[in-house]
Order: structure tokens, then sequence, then C-alpha cells
């Protein structure tokens, strides 16, 4: 058995952590699929999936400050307190972002939806499922190929991302001639593909997480 295998089994199991991880990013799924619903509805039907998305939001901040509460009050956590206070920061960042998009959409009153948002909004919503997969893997750390295949899944769609941004941008300096709604555009997935890259940071962490671990 090796040291590292020695000291995880002296550790008492975690009865804090391990259920906010997976709690921010089962909240992180939900504000996902909210915002991906709301792009497939007409204009006056998505301010109630805005308003949730509002409410997710707050409660993904929430979690991450009881999480770095829990970090000052507890001497043993389950692995490193940097891991943990990056890996809950790394998941609110992804929900700020795609709160962002949400509050764009809603305060330009962008009423046609393109395809690239709706397909980048997709790209987050599995992003952001594969991301509450590897989450739930971190209780054990028996099964690290589910964690590296997750995070490898991200971080292919965080590419899928970059070329479908890269095409919508084109597309819509080619062939849109409302200065408007150039900005409206672009800043609305501008916000979608930095959520992605987010989903990246956070595929980042917990594959750091898994090396320190293996």
């Amino acid at each position: 058995m090796s040291l590292n295998s020695i000291f995880q089994f002296l550790v008492p199991k975690d009865k804090k952590f391990f259920p906010l991880f997976e709690e921010a990013s089962s909240n992180l799924i939900e504000l996902a699929s909210n915002l991906h619903e709301a792009v497939n509805l007409p204009l006056k039907e998505r301010e109630a999936l805005f308003h949730k998305i509002d409410e997710l939001e707050q409660k993904g901040e929430d979690i991450t400050r009881q999480t770095n509460l829990e970090l000052s009050r507890n001497f043993i956590t389950p692995f490193d307190r940097e891991d943990i206070h990056s890996l809950v920061t790394s998941i609110d960042y992804v929900a700020d972002y795609l709160h962002g998009a949400a509050s764009r959409m809603r305060l330009y009153q962008v009423d046609k939806i393109t395809k690239s948002i709706r397909k980048m909004t997709e790209i987050n919503l599995e992003a952001c499922q594969n991301i509450d997969v590897a989450v739930k893997e971190l209780k054990n750390l028996s099964n690290m190929k589910t964690i590296t295949n997750a995070c490898a899944k991200i971080n292919k769609l965080e590419n899928k991302s970059d070329m479908v941004y890269n095409k919508a941008v084109f597309e819509i300096f080619e062939n849109e001639t409302d200065a408007k709604n150039i900005i409206k555009y672009k800043e609305v997935l501008s916000v979608l593909e930095s959520a992605t890259d987010k989903c990246k940071s956070v595929a980042s962490v917990l594959e750091s997480i898994t090396v320190k671990h293996s």
C-alpha cells in the first residue's frame, strides 16, 4: 500500500465538502439547462427562466461561500485546500458567465436567437454535465478513468465552442448590417464562449486533483 493510500485510509470520510461539491455541480447543470431551454423559446416566454437563472447563480455563490467557510473551520480536508478553493471557484465562474449570457439576452432584448447561440448553450450544458460526472467521482477517487474521460470531453467541447464562435462572428460581420445587432450578438456569443473556457478551467482543476492522488 502506498503512503498516499495509507494517508487516505487514515483521513476520516468527509461529510461536508463532497456534498457541497456535488450541490455546486448539480446547480450548474440546472442553470445551464434553464439557459438552453430559454434560447429555444420566444422572447416573451424567456423571462421566467431568466429569473430562475438569477436564483441559481445566487445559489451557486452561496455554495462557494459555504465551502470557503468550511475550509476556514476544518483542519482536515479531503484533498489540498488550494484545490478545494480552486474547484468551487472555477465552478462558480462557469455559473457567472452563463448567468452573464442570460443577462445580456434580457438586457439587449435579443429577439431572434441564432443557431450558433443555441449550439453554444447546448455545448455548455454538455460540458456542465461532464463536470458533474467527474465531481461525483471525487468521493473515493477509485475510478480515475471516469474523471479523466469527463475532462477530455470537456476539453473537446471547448475546442468545438471556439469553432462555433469563430464561425458565428464571421457570419455576423459578413451578413449583419445593423451595428446594434452586431454588438448584441457578438457580446452574447463572447460570454457563452467564455463560459466554455471556464468549464475547461474546472477540468484542469479536476485533472490536477487526480494526478496528486494517483
